[in-house]
């Protein structure tokens, strides 16, 4: 008995959550790591049931955050606090509970963000692009009778035939797919204006901006936000051409004013955390034309746009006024745009971006009638590769002396491939095929493009498995006291 335990003790220290400084070989030697495997075996026996049932559910999705993206920005977040990275945990990976999700669409092998979170939501898989619908309903083809047998009711109507409020956040458009997926019943995620369905079509549906708004459960949300003014008419303007805009004159967000006379619609970090949420029904903020920007680079003055944490806070504080409790979700959307563009810096900071918002949750809400669920909906086609020493800078080389210098961390596929191919023949031979990244004095930017093998246009998405944290049940109070401290960040 005493050999399993002390084999168990010594396989839970491989996992210790101290941060240590730089490279801190010198004294993790055993003593260290029995001492370690011996504090997380007294955290686990110290867990036990709560049988209780949740009043509020938080649901936050990293976009696009796979395995590789987690350990990443793990390493990216501790070497920012002065560690050596590896030691680091996020605060979600301290949640007691984990398990793993497959992410697979019932046509395709790697997923999109609509179809993975329309099962997330609903628990049915469906088509790939499709958003609400079953997978009866065909991408790009809608027929009213086959749409109404479709129909998918979701977490968000549940909550509100329970008598909570309900509402999300998110970082990318508010009619985008995953935000979508809570409200929406389409047969493209691309329908968010009037614009992109196809006129035989246009008596079938109604495009996404306008189902969050004229139907149930979108009409009956209490917190709104993210970016997308031109798909919502708050823009009626073509200011970024990545994204459609209206030709119904319709302004969306006019539309929901007056369905919410006591509602209030913000347009900026200052009017949205200076806002008066007792006197506020419900809460539009439309922050951008388009997404929001990526978090690195936002404009942090009370004129740009709000951080996930800040729309988080004001999000809960505005929803736990329910005596009867909650939804929220919450989605850091750009960690995955991030990635399409092979941003591998971007991806990190935003990774941190949403690290910073579960700790709001966790310093707002009473984590014993909480049920707190942080996952992804897929991953993407990127790796950490090679041999770096350990606290090597995750954003650095990890090719051994002598050998051609390489990245840590590398996509499959995407435009990185162009920046980083030499393709002046006159200069190409056998080892002069690829720019030199160790020379590139790009690299400390965060628009840099790490190097893909493969180049298309738009990096893919992954297929594995993606992680599953939630904190709720099997906690014990001594194990909600371990939960991590507040972290020291300004919620501009």
């Amino acid at each position: 008995m005493m050999v399993s335990t002390l084999l168990l003790c010594t396989l839970i220290g491989l996992s210790s959550s101290h941060i240590l400084p730089d490279v801190p070989t010198h004294f993790e030697d055993t003593s260290y790591w029995m001492k370690s495997g011996q504090e997380n075996l007294r955290k686990i026996l110290s867990l036990h049931d709560n049988e209780n049932q949740a009043r509020n559910i938080i649901i936050f999705i990293g976009d696009g955050m796979g395995m590789t993206s987690v350990t990443a920005g793990r390493i990216f977040q501790g070497q920012k606090k002065g560690g050596s990275g590896e030691e680091y945990k996020l605060n979600f990976e301290q949640f007691p509970n984990t398990g793993l999700s497959k992410t697979y669409n019932v046509d395709k092998q790697v997923p999109d963000s609509a179809a993975t979170a329309t099962a997330m939501f609903s628990g049915v898989k469906c088509r790939y692009k499709v958003i609400g619908l079953d997978s009866k309903a065909i991408f790009e083809h809608c027929d009213k009778t086959v749409n109404k047998r479709s129909r998918l009711s979701t977490i968000a109507e549940w909550a509100q035939v329970a008598g909570k409020d309900t509402g999300f956040v998110t970082t990318a458009r508010v009619t985008h797919a995953t935000p979508a997926a809570l409200y929406a019943h389409v047969n493209s995620r691309n329908w968010e204006c009037d614009t992109e369905i196809p006129n035989d079509q246009k008596d079938c549906t109604k495009d996404i901006a306008r189902q969050l708004v004229e139907d149930a459960p979108g009409s009956n949300f209490k917190v709104i936000m993210g970016g997308g003014a031109q798909p919502m008419g708050t823009i009626n303007r073509q200011i970024d051409t990545d994204v459609c805009i209206r030709n119904d004159s319709l302004n969306i967000t006019d539309l929901w004013q007056k369905k919410n006379p006591q509602g209030k619609f913000v347009a900026n970090t200052g009017e949205l955390m200076n806002l008066d949420i007792g006197s506020a029904s419900n809460i539009l903020g439309i922050f951008a034309p388009n997404h929001l920007p990526y978090h690195a680079v936002r404009d942090v003055s009370e004129k740009g746009s709000p951080s996930l944490a800040n729309m988080t806070l004001q999000a809960i504080r505005m929803l736990r006024r329910n005596k009867n409790g909650f939804f929220l979700m919450v989605e850091s959307g750009r960690i995955d745009m991030a990635h399409h563009s092979n941003y591998a810096k971007h991806a990190l900071h935003e990774v941190g971006a949403l690290e910073e918002a579960v700790q709001v949750a966790l310093d707002q809400v009473n984590v014993e009638e909480t049920l707190i669920i942080v996952t992804a909906d897929h991953s993407h086609a990127f790796t950490m590769n090679g041999y770096p020493e350990r606290g090597n800078d995750i954003l650095g080389l990890a090719n051994k002396p002598g050998d051609v210098a390489y990245e840590t961390l590398a996509y499959t596929n995407g435009p990185g491939f162009i920046y980083h191919r030499i393709n002046d023949t006159s200069l190409q031979g056998p080892n002069n095929t690829w720019r030199s990244v160790a020379d590139d004095p790009n690299r400390g930017d965060p628009w840099y493009r790490n190097f893909a093998g493969f180049y298309i246009e738009d990096e893919t998405h992954g297929g594995e498995d993606v992680p599953v944290y939630a904190v709720e049940l099997h906690c014990s109070r001594r194990c909600l006291r371990r939960l991590p401290p507040k972290l020291a960040f300004p919620l501009r």
